[in-house]
């Protein structure tokens, strides 16, 4: 079971048939090496990653649906390019076991310079009423502010 923005995952397979929400934070706490990073910026940046890449999936595809799908192209490729960014990003991030900080700090900088390209897009494409990029603005500001404070730790 997951829970609103991909922030809980369900641990019930370790746990019997009864179903456990488990937050990011609380996950990374499980496995039995030491974590040598601020666990909370780390969790926010994994979950932050995650729900960006969601929520460009859907602007993209909302994006086709637009009357004007030309007019819509840069925006419909920043947000699919955040996505794989953004997803790539998280599943790096979340492996503590030799944790490599250098391929974080790269991935983490391609992270923020691609939410903030796609959220600029989006904003412009906002203004005109569209609802989708307004929700794929927000999602981009806060992954890259996420992106930002973990990077700042490494």
């Amino acid at each position: 079971m997951r829970t609103e923005c991909g922030r809980s995952y369900s641990l019930s397979a370790l746990k019997g048939k009864e179903q456990t929400v488990i937050s990011t934070r609380e996950l990374l706490l499980t496995g039995p090496g030491k974590i040598d990073l601020d666990v909370d910026a780390l969790s926010r940046c994994i979950d932050e990653c995650f729900n960006c890449a969601k929520v460009c999936i859907v602007c993209a595809d909302a994006d086709l649906a637009e009357e004007s799908v030309a007019h819509m192209r840069r925006c419909i490729t920043l947000c699919g390019n955040c996505a794989d960014i953004c997803e790539a990003t998280a599943r790096v991030v979340s492996r503590m076991t030799e944790f490599d900080r250098e391929t974080a700090r790269a991935l983490l900088e391609a992270c923020i310079t691609s939410c903030r390209i796609c959220a600029e897009e989006c904003e412009h494409h906002a203004k005109m009423g569209m609802k989708h990029c307004a929700a794929c603005e927000e999602a981009c500001r806060e992954c890259e502010a996420a992106c930002r404070a973990l990077l700042s730790l490494l």
